[in-house]
């Protein structure tokens, strides 16, 4: 790869010269680089495993990106040579990481972060025959990070089980046992 300064000819010309050679503008930079082919090669599971993500990733983006406040929101996260739509795709790549959940008299805090950020946090209590006594949502605190959500009733023997989504709805799931 070789990139091309000051060189009338090279600033007029794009595309791929006789099967060899490409020649590309990338962040205001004209990149000339060998052309480049299909692999001969079978892809391993974990590739076919990470293109079958990408292209779940690539959807829920390109759905995301329907709702101008959301378009918005990606283009000013993009830095230079990225738009909105590679925003997006990286949000929708990534789960929430719930990090912590912690009891505090009667309210459970949670700690759930994303690269971009987390959009809301379900909360709900189980109790020991698995039958759901309550459920809601959880609101943000003061540093964005925590999540609070108040509990009228814990009894014993039950679970409580957080669910952080992303922006482009992606979930993660985590329990907490109550002895």
């Amino acid at each position: 790869m070789a990139i091309v300064k000051d060189n009338i000819l090279m600033q007029l010309v794009r595309g791929t010269l006789g099967k060899q050679i490409t020649i590309y503008e990338r962040n205001g930079q004209i990149i000339m680089a060998k052309k480049r082919g299909p692999s001969k090669k079978k892809p391993t599971q974990k590739q076919l495993e990470a293109r079958h993500k990408m292209t779940i990733a690539s959807m829920r983006a390109q759905v995301m990106l329907e709702d101008p406040q959301v378009k918005a929101y990606y283009q000013s996260l993009a830095g230079p040579g990225q738009n909105a739509y590679n925003m997006a795709v990286k949000d929708a790549y990534r789960s929430p990481e719930i990090q912590n959940i912690k009891l505090e008299d009667e309210e459970v805090v949670v700690t759930a972060q994303n690269e971009f950020r987390v959009a809301e946090v379900e909360v709900r209590v189980i109790d020991a025959d698995g039958v759901i006594t309550e459920s809601g949502r959880a609101f943000s605190g003061w540093n964005g990070i925590d999540w609070h959500y108040k509990i009228t009733a814990l009894p014993p023997g039950s679970k409580v089980i957080v669910i952080a989504r992303s922006l482009v709805g992606i979930a993660t799931v985590k329990e907490l046992l109550i002895t």
